[in-house]
């Protein structure tokens, strides 16, 4: 797919061109993702009280929350290719709203399962976040693009672990038990969901020079059956060795981060006998993290790239996840609060970087079927989850042993990121392109 005038430059205070706007309001729309997919996480020892779950059936659903997103995340660029990712947002987050405001009505641990199953489908929000802004934006900043976009989403999980404890401390305010409270909570993610879906389809469009249909239809763009058809895009994905070491290495990073997500409030309520607020804040901080952090990945991505040309981003790639791995086994043998705090903003540093520095190669495997590769991609990170969560399921191991573990297996996943490699035409060619977008820059500001 060759998408004409994409934007060179990122011009973060404007909303006047179609890129920015896609750009601010997809990292906005994968922010409230956030709300409505972890909402439930910082309250769960509200919900383990009220009703009665077991160490086990918490961890079938910390499983469930990021399970289906496999499935979706593996679709959802196809569907991007086909009808844009305008309408393909629109509808998820419309959508997705529904069982976010009925988690409410659970009554048992059975239907409190498949609530947190049906929300997980939101997850999906990323890839059609990192597919936008790379349709959006020039190789010379795509990879800041992808990464600020995924890493100011990604900040809702911090957010979210600090405002829905809050929330909810308000809804009690008013007179309301515990039971109905974290229920009435969980509407108001839900409600924030669906206006941004109806705010993404008044402002946005697919592409610079504006929707998937109306280009087909004017000729600038290939109909999608006739340049690679759903079946030959995804075929491609998945015969490319390149694509299943990248799944592997999403899944070391943000597979870890959505883990981090869905433990960490219960983790220092438990280990350091806090109170839920003061748990929600301190577990905020891993996602808060995302302010910069992921966005820097990218930034480096870029940046090696212009030192070395693709390659230099790959081993930037292999780099951030190495010292990821390092960190999180650091954080998992802390017992002192302080120490525990400031390790894991360590350890949350290289995981969000990691991540930027990810899709900042993602956009150069197959441009044909970029969605397909980064649905496999994306989904990688919620088959990381599901690993992950069987550590945390078991009785017999403490979370710290199991962080450990995953910290061990992060250090040793780092070294397949190294085996992405790319032809030395893709080399030229990429590099002719990023002189050109560099150029351009350089000529706009003699303008000036």
């Amino acid at each position: 797919m060759e998408i004409k005038n994409k934007a060179s430059r990122i011009r973060l205070f404007s909303l006047k061109t179609p890129q920015m706007r896609a750009f601010h309001l997809s990292w906005f729309a994968f922010h409230v993702c956030f709300f409505g997919w972890f909402g439930i996480a910082p309250m769960m020892a509200v919900v383990r009280d009220d009703l009665n779950l077991t160490k086990t059936q918490i961890g079938n659903t910390i499983i469930a929350s990021v399970a289906v997103t496999v499935v979706v995340r593996l679709f959802i660029g196809l569907l991007c290719d086909r009808i844009g990712p305008r309408r393909t947002y629109t509808w998820l987050l419309c959508l997705g709203a529904l069982p976010v405001m009925l988690i409410g009505l659970a009554d048992s641990f059975e239907t409190f399962l498949l609530a947190r199953l049906a929300i997980g489908a939101i997850g999906a929000s990323f890839v059609i976040t990192q597919y936008h802004t790379s349709v959006m934006f020039a190789p010379n900043v795509v990879g800041t693009a992808n990464a600020t976009t995924a890493g100011w989403g990604n900040l809702g999980g911090g957010t979210t672990q600090i405002l829905m404890p809050l929330v909810l401390s308000g809804i009690l305010m008013l007179g309301v038990s515990e039971t109905l409270g974290w229920r009435l909570a969980m509407v108001v993610p839900g409600v924030v969901l669906f206006l941004t879906g109806l705010a993404y389809w008044q402002f946005t469009q697919d592409a610079p020079n504006g929707n998937f249909d109306e280009l087909r239809e004017s000729g600038e763009l290939v109909k999608a059956e006739k340049e690679y058809g759903a079946g030959a895009s995804f075929g491609a994905a998945i015969r490319d060795v390149r694509v299943w070491a990248l799944f592997v290495v999403y899944a070391a990073c943000f597979g870890v981060e959505l883990t981090i997500n869905n433990i960490a409030a219960l983790y220092y309520f438990d280990n350091f006998e806090l109170s839920l607020e003061a748990a929600g804040l301190i577990a905020g901080l891993f996602g808060l993290m995302n302010l910069f952090a992921r966005a820097l990945g990218g930034f480096f991505s870029d940046f090696f790239a212009r030192v070395s040309g693709l390659n230099g981003r790959v081993r930037w790639l292999f780099l951030a996840l190495l010292l990821e791995g390092i960190a999180l086994m650091l954080f998992s043998r802390m017992a002192v609060l302080g120490v525990a705090i400031a390790s894991m903003v360590v350890f949350s540093l290289f995981v969000q970087m990691a991540e930027g520095a990810t899709y900042g190669v993602v956009p150069f495997i197959n441009k044909k079927a970029l969605g397909a590769v980064a649905g496999i991609v994306g989904a990688g990170g919620n088959v990381g989850a599901v690993a992950a969560g069987f550590l945390f399921r078991s009785e017999s191991l403490s979370y710290q042993q199991g962080l450990l573990f995953l910290g061990v297996a992060v250090t040793a996943i780092s070294f397949l990121a190294l085996t992405v490699r790319f032809s030395k035409e893709t080399l030229d060619e990429e590099n002719a392109v990023l002189n050109e977008s560099e150029e351009q820059i350089d000529s706009a500001v003699a303008l000036r």
